[in-house]
């Protein structure tokens, strides 16, 4: 019988996600990570949530600055998804680089170009396991239209350019 972990593990490599950059901190003490667990919680109000190992250097400042920046991936965006899932090393601020940033008004860094970037204010951080359930309040929305978008699926970045599908 295989390890429950290991077998588990593999399961949600066969799940496609959606690419999102959430980003936390300012300056040089700003960090970062990609997840494929981000999803709409309620639209009154707009509401957001995702999980987040607690181990993750991002969040520590998701705590100290109870705000974030969501920026769902287009499908150009392949280098700044593997940036910020720590490919060659690439750690805390040094992942922002080689892309254009804008900062929120919660003080939360959004990428410029991301097919959705929202301005998000935590609301509550529920603990389990190794996790935390991240909520946060949408401040403000930012769309680039035909941005397409970036999935992980089985191990992949894989992108979805606008009209690859159709409508």
């Amino acid at each position: 019988m295989a390890d429950p972990t290991e077998a588990f593990t593999r399961a949600m490599r066969q799940q496609i996600g959606h690419c999102t950059v959430i980003t936390a901190g300012q300056g040089v003490e700003r960090s970062g990570l990609v997840v494929t667990s981000g999803v709409s919680l309620s639209a009154e109000p707009p509401q957001v949530l995702f999980c987040l190992n607690r181990d993750s250097s991002t969040w520590p400042l998701i705590d100290k600055h109870r705000c974030f920046g969501w920026s769902s991936l287009g499908a150009d965006h392949q280098d700044t998804a593997e940036r910020f899932a720590g490919f060659g090393g690439i750690a805390g601020a040094e992942r922002y680089h080689g892309a254009e940033w804008v900062t929120a008004k919660t003080g939360a860094p959004l990428l410029k170009g991301a097919a959705v970037a929202l301005d998000c204010e935590v609301t509550e951080m529920i603990d389990r396991a190794s996790h935390s359930i991240v909520i946060g309040r949408v401040r403000a929305v930012v769309e680039t239209q035909d941005a397409g978008a970036l999935t992980y699926w089985n191990r992949q970045f894989r992108s979805l350019p606008s009209g690859a599908l159709p409508a």
